[in-house]
């Protein structure tokens, strides 16, 4: 069943919502914390899909940028968008459009989300520790060292988790109709 505009900008709203609420899980590290930002976005990526989870993770980005307490540690405002760690905010973006266009080509199994998270945490991986290597003035060394190296096994164990988690609930609102079916 088609559902209506009204209802696919719902989800995607919802979206920006549940990366806004899992962003406030944080384990603290001296440069970058550990958040929940890259489960959430994985997750509703896997779940709604290319166009709707992007449009989610954009709406979460506009969100923290016009001041809205969405980023980690209830912050927000184009001052944590442009600073030390906005590259990974801004890396969301194409992370998002990477993982959803894997997972149209590949399809949306656990194996194909798996690899589409873990693909996903690379590039924000690397837009972060590039925008942090500049905004901090670090040298490449220091800045994968500290914006990188500490984040990819753990990123590694989100992707995975978003991709099981995010193939199970999208299944279960295929089967609902709450969204659409993929092929």
């Amino acid at each position: 069943m088609k559902k209506g505009n009204t209802y696919q900008y719902l989800l995607a709203a919802i979206g920006a919502a549940i990366i806004a609420i899992l962003a406030q899980v944080t384990i603290p590290l001296p440069l970058v914390p550990i958040t929940g930002q890259t489960l959430a976005i994985g997750l509703i990526v896997t779940i709604l899909g290319t166009r709707l989870g992007t449009l989610s993770v954009l709406l979460y980005i506009l969100l923290g940028a016009v001041g809205m307490p969405v980023f980690s540690g209830m912050s927000g405002g184009l001052g944590v968008v442009v600073g030390p760690t906005g590259g990974y905010i801004v890396g969301f973006l194409p992370s998002a459009i990477i993982m959803g266009l894997y997972m149209k080509k590949f399809g949306i199994t656990i194996p194909h989300a798996i690899v589409a998270n873990i693909i996903g945490m690379i590039v924000t991986l690397a837009l972060g520790t590039a925008w942090l290597k500049i905004a901090a003035d670090l040298t490449w060394t220091a800045a994968f060292m500290g914006g990188a190296a500490p984040f990819i096994i753990v990123g590694i164990l989100k992707a995975v988790l978003a991709a099981y988690l995010g193939v199970v609930v999208r299944r279960r609102l295929e089967t609902a109709h709450l969204i659409e079916v993929t092929a």
